[in-house]
């Protein structure tokens, strides 16, 4: 059979052992995924040990991938090899090796062969070359800054931690990281047939939660809501809007501070939709509320965890930008356009959009659970500010597309009503304060790295 090799080794900073015992922890795979890749693993996975298969699914079709694992050596290397799937010969060792200054050369070492024989692979080898190199560039990057932030929070303690809104944009990053950081994730779901060893029900519309499940748990992440762009702002969806948020927020906390041990902390969502649309004023957490819709739902939203802090919890108020990942959000509905060049500014393009990327979001909130001096209303935005024509140049120049084709600010509002007037007119220039005085390190400080990161599409 013929094959072909592809390798790739890059330095981490953090000894050989925390690394291997990094990758074997739940919630790896997820952090190693790319998220344009749409790769999830199936349930039942045992862990790495010899003989333990993993069931992979790909992309939208759903393709089935099933990886053997063996060659096991703690600390120092495994293999996954494909039993089953669109290779034709798939064996990937990682290796652990001891680097420079206490740190490991992380290598990913795969051998593989394609369908059809060596014609095949030798003619689409190249491709198949350039589409693992993307991929384990950001697999080797998000190794790095994962366990970079782990080492800075060497002295937190492993916690027991409650996550509402899981499975949404933000809880799909979070849940992970917390798991590979070596915390236990409880996660609060709306269905009882999710229910299992590490999920309780709840259901805030009718005022259902499990509060023996609570007890016990150190820390609770708050992230349920409906999505505020699910849609036209009709009556009816700005009211789901609201008591997504202000009702289940009421009930999380009336329940937190009646158990037995309460939670140290309460880490809960809000948004920069709580400063309105302010211009060119430049905004930080201690500036005044704005006016409108959303700046209604966000005091609401944070008023209701005030019983909490009462109470002695310590609370902060995640105040979120616009999340950048081609998995969900915002940039999810802005690719396809900008990938066919039709992408443009959106009215005048002045307006400010604060943004973060979605593992500087993950970043943020475990940074946030492990700062004991966070409290408050916290702005989890990037550093850089950008004007929403700044935005659009960023995005055409990573994607190499122009971006010749503006949305008037008309057609916005006639396509969208008064969504757009919030969340694609208006300006909001907010800077970090709080995360930056705290010591954040933010992995992607600037646009373009966050985007090229996030769509791996590599340096400048």
């Amino acid at each position: 059979m013929h094959t072909r090799r592809f390798q790739r080794r890059s330095p981490i900073p953090a000894p050989p052992d925390a690394v291997y015992a990094w990758h074997t922890r739940p919630g790896a795979f997820a952090r190693l995924t790319p998220p344009w890749e749409g790769v999830t693993l199936e349930p039942g996975f045992a862990g790495l040990r010899d003989g333990a298969v993993a069931v992979l699914r790909i992309g939208a079709s759903g393709m089935k991938w099933v990886a053997r694992h063996s060659d096991i050596q703690p600390g120092r290397q495994f293999v996954d090899e494909q039993t089953e799937g669109p290779f034709a010969h798939w064996r990937h060792t990682h290796r652990f090796t001891p680097g420079g200054d206490g740190g490991t050369q992380l290598e990913d070492d795969i051998a593989y062969a394609l369908p059809g024989g060596m014609l095949t692979t030798t003619l689409l080898g190249p491709l198949v070359d350039r589409k693992l190199a993307r991929m384990f560039a950001f697999r080797h990057r998000q190794t790095r800054d994962d366990l970079s932030q782990l080492q800075s929070l060497s002295r937190m303690p492993p916690m027991k931690i409650a996550v509402t809104g899981s499975t949404g944009l933000v809880g799909s990053a979070l849940v992970p990281l917390l798991s590979t950081a070596g915390h236990e994730v409880l996660r609060l779901v709306r269905s009882r047939d999710e229910v299992d060893e590490g999920a309780a029900y709840w259901r805030p519309s009718e005022r259902v939660i499990d509060r023996d499940a609570l007890e016990g748990v150190d820390v609770v992440v708050h992230l349920a809501g409906v999505n505020i762009a699910a849609g036209r702002w009709t009556k009816k969806l700005k009211k789901l809007i609201r008591d997504s948020r202000v009702d289940s927020t009421t009930l999380l906390c009336d329940t937190l501070v009646n158990l037995d041990r309460r939670p140290k902390a309460l880490i809960c969502a809000s948004a920069i939709g709580y400063y309105g649309s302010r211009g060119d004023e430049v905004l930080d957490e201690d500036s005044a509320a704005g006016e409108g819709f959303l700046a209604d739902v966000c005091i609401e939203w944070e008023h209701a965890t005030r019983i909490a802090s009462q109470k002695g919890i310590r609370v902060v108020n995640a105040r979120l930008g616009a999340v950048l990942s081609p998995a969900g959000g915002a940039l999810a509905k802005m690719l396809l356009p900008f990938k066919l060049g039709l992408g443009g500014r959106i009215g005048d393009g002045r307006q400010y959009m604060p943004w973060i990327s979605i593992d500087d979001v993950a970043g943020a909130f475990l940074h946030a659970i492990a700062t004991e001096s966070l409290e408050g209303p916290v702005n989890f935005v990037a550093p850089e500010e950008v004007t929403n024509r700044q935005f659009t140049r960023t995005l055409g120049r990573v994607l190499r597309r122009p971006t010749i084709f503006p949305v008037p600010a008309l057609a916005a509002k006639l396509a969208f009503g008064e969504m757009a007037e919030h969340l694609l007119l208006a300006s909001t220039r907010v800077k970090p304060r709080r995360l930056e005085a705290s010591a954040y390190a933010f992995r992607h400080p600037t646009l373009e790295t966050a985007l090229r990161h996030v769509l791996g599409k590599g340096a400048t």
